[in-house]
């Protein structure tokens, strides 16, 4: 036991072991995989543990994953100390064993069999990033409640935006700042960077960051120092700012998109100058589980007799929404529409009228699927949806209205 090591960054996992959450947070090159799997073999010793290690995505933990705890064991020399199996390692003295699971594998979402394994002591989350469905990580997390230990969690990520539920939920609402480390509140914090790791680092690994910070201050910042980006990386529109809406009494005609389950309805409100090449941009609507009535009680409030354009997929929906007294249209759909949609925006100045929160926070988060690609996220896109909507059918006429 007295052969694993942890950098005392980590030593909050030790000292404050009544936390139940703990965030572990860092960029590139910071020693993050290598401090959790010691700290997992060093847990592991203890007796009745079950540690479930996930990630969202698991194609095969024989290849991904176990290899870095093999590798670990035995630079300790520990190998007659554990059995590895292709999906767990058994500590054979303390009978504590770690399980590697996918929250989503090719069978689909695994989240009820997780919520199912008897005795979960620690939940770990690697990449937890990937996750951006807040209720998924509530359902398993609820179901650790071992009484044999204590009970943790343990998210590890490489920050994204301050629009990740893990920003929200830890540090937004704890009042907590980047790069903090100790116990705060009752939650482990722990960040490092490559700094804390630089003797497991090459000198060359070690330039090509520090060059990365006079290229690129800002990908430095996040990817390399593990900092939280305001805007997400790659983002589709940096043509907007916030105004005053319709400040010369243009026509306002109106886009609105429909949310499944989770997902919100929409309603944005917007005025085009054509001669000015501004978009002029009002958030009416940003929420889930409305029905019918509801819809067209808020339409009919907001909109009166001006149009809306509405996605196509819920035909049924707009023929209701109209027989009660809509002005209500269905767009058209085509291929290719989302990248013409889109260029459309971006050939515009979109000015954001101040308490659209929800459609800024869209703005700042929607993204090109891949660096250089012309695909987008399917992700922050519910306003911005009902923005290509109208806009389109205003400026690509009615007869090409098309979304995807």
């Amino acid at each position: 036991m007295n052969k694993v090591q942890l950098h005392n960054k980590y030593q909050p996992l030790l000292l404050a072991k009544n936390n139940r959450y703990s965030i572990v947070t860092g960029g590139r090159g910071s020693g993050k995989s290598y401090g959790l799997t010691m700290y997992l073999l060093l847990l592991s010793m203890e007796s009745n543990h079950v540690i479930l290690f996930t990630r969202y995505t698991m194609t095969s933990a024989q290849i991904s994953i176990i290899p870095e705890f093999l590798e670990k064991i035995e630079l300790l020399g520990l190998e007659d100390m554990f059995h590895v199996t292709k999906t767990e390692i058994i500590n054979k003295q303390s009978g504590s064993k770690i399980l590697f699971r996918g929250i989503r594998t090719s069978s689909g979402d695994q989240t009820a069999n997780l919520k199912s394994i008897q005795g979960v002591t620690t939940f770990v989350i690697e990449e937890a990033e990937e996750l951006v469905d807040e209720s998924i990580f509530d359902k398993i997390d609820l179901s650790v409640r071992s009484v044999k230990r204590e009970n943790r969690t343990i998210l590890v990520m490489n920050p994204t935006t301050r629009e990740h539920w893990v920003y929200k939920r830890f540090f937004e609402s704890k009042g907590v700042r980047d790069g903090s480390n100790g116990s705060i509140n009752g939650i482990n914090y722990i960040h490092t960077t490559y700094l804390d790791n630089l003797s497991n680092l090459s000198d060359g690994v070690i330039t090509t960051m520090e060059q990365m910070r006079v290229d690129d201050i800002d990908n430095y910042n996040n990817v390399v120092l593990g900092g939280w980006r305001a805007k997400a990386e790659g983002v589709v529109f940096n043509n907007w700012r916030f105004g005053d809406f319709n400040p010369d009494n243009l026509q306002v005609s109106y886009g609105q998109d429909y949310g499944f389950k989770n997902d919100a309805n929409t309603l944005v409100g917007v005025a085009i100058d054509k001669s000015k090449k501004i978009i002029y941009i009002q958030e009416h609507l940003y929420q889930t589980g409305l029905n019918t009535h509801d819809l067209y009680t808020i339409n009919n409030k907001v909109c009166g007799r001006s149009l809306i354009v509405a996605d196509s997929a819920e035909p049924r929906l707009i023929s209701e929404l109209a027989s009660k007294g809509n002005n209500i249209r269905a767009c058209k759909k085509g291929a290719g529409s989302i990248s013409a949609g889109v260029s459309i925006l971006q050939s515009y100045e979109l000015v954001l009228e101040s308490n659209s929160k929800n459609i800024a926070t869209e703005l700042n988060n929607y993204a090109y699927a891949d660096k250089g690609s012309n695909l987008f996220t399917d992700d922050y896109n519910h306003a911005l949806d009902a923005l290509r909507y109208i806009t389109s059918f205003h400026l690509m006429g009615s007869s090409k209205i098309a979304i995807r």
